[in-house]
C-alpha cells in the first residue's frame, strides 16, 4: 500500500535488518569511509602519537579498504575492517549517533537523524 501525503508519494525508510536497510547502511559507510565526509573522524591517543605523515598513510589506507568478508563484516554494514601499517595492526569502527550525538541513532540507515563516528585506533587499544 502506497500512502499519500497531499499527493506526493511517501519514502518509505528500510526496515531494520532487511536487505534493503543494510544496503543501504553499507552506501552510507562506504561514502564516508572512502572520503571522510559525512560524518566525524575521531582517533586514540596511540594513532595521534605514530605523527602526521603515518597519520596520513593510515587515512589513506583506510579510504583504499574494500577487503570485506564474511568474517569480518557479519552484517554487511562495512562499519568495520582492519588495515596493517608498519607492522602495527590499526582497527576503524562506524558507530551511529543522533544528531546531538548523545544517543544512538534512531535509524542508522536515514542521514537525517544519523551522524555516523568513525573512530581509529591501534588494535591494542580496543
Amino acid at each position: 500500500m502506497i500512502e499519500f501525503n497531499n499527493g506526493c508519494e511517501e519514502e518509505k525508510n528500510p526496515q531494520e535488518g532487511s536487505e534493503e536497510y543494510r544496503q543501504k547502511v553499507r552506501e552510507l559507510n562506504d561514502r564516508f569511509r572512502s572520503t571522510f565526509s559525512g560524518g566525524m573522524v575521531t582517533m586514540t591517543p596511540g594513532i595521534q602519537a605514530l605523527g602526521e605523515k603515518n597519520v596520513q598513510e593510515i587515512c589513506q589506507k583506510i579510504m583504499k579498504f574494500d577487503a570485506f568478508t564474511k568474517d569480518n563484516d557479519p552484517y554487511g554494514e562495512h562499519d568495520f575492517g582492519t588495515i596493517k601499517h608498519d607492522g602495527q595492526s590499526i582497527f576503524w569502527k562506524i558507530d551511529y549517533y543522533d544528531r546531538n550525538l548523545e544517543f544512538h541513532s534512531p535509524n542508522k540507515s536515514d542521514p537525517a537523524v544519523t551522524t555516523r563516528v568513525m573512530t581509529i585506533m591501534l588494535a591494542e587499544e580496543y
